[in-house]
């Protein structure tokens, strides 16, 4: 997806919170930043994906402030709070399992989308418990149906991973898959950008003794193609299934990878356009390819975006 019109309000609020968090009693600081910020945004190319421009910003705060993990206090927090809710949420699913027409990778999947809402990007107010104790079957009962069709014993699954506090309920959804017979794959950022998970969370809630971990050689807040490794674009078209993980993912990689499932919360009214779903609903969406951008209609190469 390209950056609209509608998401530079978002990237503004973004700036003024970001200067605010790294340079707290610098005002003058935060003023440069903003300023500095404002002329950046005006030379950037719209038709890339909003993640790119979280990246441009979060190199001016580091450049000006030397702060190189904005979030790290948060990010901290949230896997500890969500840490402390996996037993009931295990305990959830397992009577799932017993159920005759239970259907436990889905509710793994339902605990892992409402965990997109630790969002640091997108700042909404939620109350994570309640939701927990609330869930309900809202994603596609097509596409979750055809991401079931799609398993198979051995099957290799990539699962692009996105925020800390989500990262700890995604151990449930490759627990699901791995029940299922299934080769999983964990993907985590290359650096520190917002409150997104790296290769310290992984390890940090455990998922590196659950699975194989990698780096995707991102530093943005999404899959931008063209910032992976080429290892990592070999691995994605080798996986059976891949599971993209938040709205960033999603928007950097809807247009330009086929057949992608990707499961987040609709966090804004642009996206809920996209999908036809409502602000705050759980998304679990199909990505298709943007023929005109990416000629035939096949898998990208690696030198593509």
């Amino acid at each position: 997806m390209d950056t609209a019109l509608d998401c530079v309000p978002c990237f503004m609020k973004m700036v003024i919170r970001e200067a605010r968090l790294a340079c707290p009693d610098d005002i003058d600081l935060q003023h440069e930043i903003v300023m500095e910020w404002c002329q950046t945004l005006s030379q950037l190319d719209l038709r890339c994906p909003p993640p790119v421009f979280a990246r441009y910003l979060a190199e001016l705060i580091q450049r000006k402030t030397g702060c190189g993990d904005l979030y790290r206090q948060d990010k901290d927090e949230a896997n500890r709070v969500v840490t402390a809710l996996l037993p009931d949420l295990e305990k959830r699913i397992a009577l799932e399992r017993e159920k005759a027409d239970g259907d436990p990778l889905a509710l793994a999947l339902e605990f892992a989308i409402i965990g997109n809402y630790m969002d640091k990007g997108v700042e909404i107010e939620f109350d994570l418990e309640e939701e927990m104790a609330n869930v309900t079957r809202t994603i596609s009962p097509d596409v979750l149906s055809d991401l079931e069709a799609d398993i198979f014993p051995g099957a290799k699954v990539l699962i692009l991973g996105d925020n800390t506090g989500e990262i700890v309920l995604d151990t449930l959804l490759v627990k699901e898959f791995q029940r299922l017979e299934c080769d999983v794959t964990f993907a985590v950022r290359s650096c520190p950008v917002i409150n997104d998970a790296t290769m310290e969370d992984a390890e940090t809630v455990g998922m590196t003794a659950l699975c194989r971990v990698v780096e995707s050689g991102v530093d943005t807040p999404g899959t931008i193609l063209d910032r992976c490794t080429p290892e990592f674009l070999q691995m994605m078209r080798d996986s059976d299934i891949i599971l993209a993980k938040g709205l960033g993912n999603f928007e950097s990689l809807e247009g330009r990878w086929p057949d992608i499932y990707c499961a987040f919360k609709v966090k804004c009214k642009r996206i809920a356009d996209k999908t036809g779903l409502e602000f705050g609903t759980s998304a679990f969406y199909r990505t298709q390819l943007d023929e005109a951008e990416n000629g035939d209609g096949g898998v990208p190469d690696a030198s593509s975006d």
